[in-house]
């Protein structure tokens, strides 16, 4: 028997040993298809939340593979009660199928299987369930490595995140904060990265509770490197979660996707120090569109790193909050919570490229030129958008066109 055109002999093996050995064969199919489909589309992309949502991820699957046109997606779409149009399924089946390639999937499930890495889906009972408020945008699937228990902390946990740049009184603030919300019984989500995500995370484990690190590419890449030691405390005590597969890659693009799933996962997001064009304020962007609580720390009016805090209180209706016992008043474990339906996430990113634009400068190297299908690969956008993209970049003087390809300035 064949699995999306790979014997079933050498795939079950692989999902059943870090998604569960009880799964049966229709759900090894559903898990394969789902650990593939993080790998093909990037995440948040609409169209493939849409077709695996309404088609289900091994349908979609075996219709990438059987090389459907745009009509027959869009019709296929329509008869199970969805809604697609033609030019949406055709710029996606431009995006996904430079990437279509059953060895990177499996891959990645070895290299999970060796790390103990484990893979959730949306069936399972540890599902984050504040990421289904991402509708269409909620990731395929989740890489999990570490200890699945602190999933299940979720529905009490808080976001604090803020600069990579932080200063003293940035990093004192969040060892304080992180601290005293752990002593109250919150879990601590963040990104890993350096300054106040990565002083957020280890006062959480200085002071024995959960916190959960976020990641923009694969769990078997710890990023940034110089918290590997950080990281592999997390996966100790703690967990560490990407909705991309193992070998992937981080990007700046994928940063801000990740922004959504911290936003989503936790209960109420604060930002503890943040400059005026900070990243943070992407990650809060989405905690409003999502309907959580927002908070910010102020700092001084004459700091820098604090100006994106005071943006947020005064353009964004964040909560402005001091102290620990101030934060947990935004999400109280007695609180019904509810959370409005959201067909996206919002951004208040003001990056100086468009997404596609980022998403090829992603891709590029300063030294290897590569071609426009490179690109496409490694980005997730078709060859025309990258084309177009590349023509922009170059106006801007910001890539150039050698004899074998593309490089970045």
């Amino acid at each position: 028997m064949t699995m999306f055109g790979l014997k079933e002999a050498s795939v079950a093996p692989l999902v059943r040993q870090i998604a569960g050995d009880e799964l049966s064969t229709a759900e090894v199919a559903e898990h394969f298809a789902r650990a593939s489909w993080s790998g093909i589309a990037e995440p948040g992309d609409r169209v493939a939340g849409v077709l695996v949502g309404i088609a289900g991820a091994g349908a979609a699957l075996t219709a990438l593979v059987e090389r459907w046109d745009a009509d027959r997606l869009v019709a296929f779409v329509a008869d199970n009660g969805g809604e697609l149009s033609s030019e949406d399924a055709r710029k996606a089946l431009a995006r996904w199928l430079p990437r279509l390639t059953s060895q990177t999937a499996l891959v990645a499930l070895r290299q999970a299987g060796r790390l103990g890495v484990r893979l959730l889906t949306p069936s399972h009972e540890l599902w984050p369930a504040g990421l289904d408020d991402l509708g269409w945008h909620s990731p395929l699937a989740l890489w999990v490595r570490g200890g699945e228990a602190t999933l299940a902390t979720l529905d009490r946990s808080i976001a604090l995140v803020g600069a990579r740049a932080a200063t003293g009184y940035g990093e004192h603030v969040a060892m304080e904060a992180a601290a005293g919300l752990v002593d109250r019984g919150y879990t601590i989500v963040s990104g890993a990265a350096y300054g106040i995500d990565g002083m957020a995370h280890r006062s959480a484990l200085a002071s024995g509770g959960h916190t959960l690190a976020f990641l923009a590419g694969g769990v078997d890449r710890f990023y940034p490197s110089g918290h590997e030691a950080l990281l592999t405390r997390i996966v100790e005590s703690g967990a560490v979660v990407s909705e991309l597969p193992c070998g992937a890659q981080p990007s700046k693009w994928r940063f801000l996707q990740r922004n959504r799933l911290i936003a989503a996962a936790s209960r109420a997001t604060v930002v503890l120090e943040a400059g005026w064009r900070s990243g943070s304020l992407n990650t809060a962007g989405h905690a409003a569109a999502l309907g959580r609580p927002l908070g910010a720390v102020p700092g001084p009016v004459t700091s820098a790193a604090s100006a994106g805090c005071h943006r947020l209180i005064r353009e964004f209706d964040a909560v402005c909050v001091t102290n620990a016992e101030q934060m947990a008043e935004l999400a109280p474990f007695d609180d019904k919570h509810e959370t409005p339906d959201a067909s996206g996430p919002a951004s208040t990113d003001a990056d100086e490229h468009r997404p596609e634009q980022l998403r090829v400068l992603d891709a590029l190297s300063t030294r290897a030129p590569r071609s426009p299908h490179d690109v496409a690969a490694r980005s997730g956008l078709s060859v025309g958008d990258v084309q177009s993209a590349l023509g922009i970049l170059q106006l801007d003087g910001r890539v150039v066109e050698r004899e074998r390809g593309w490089i970045m300035r």
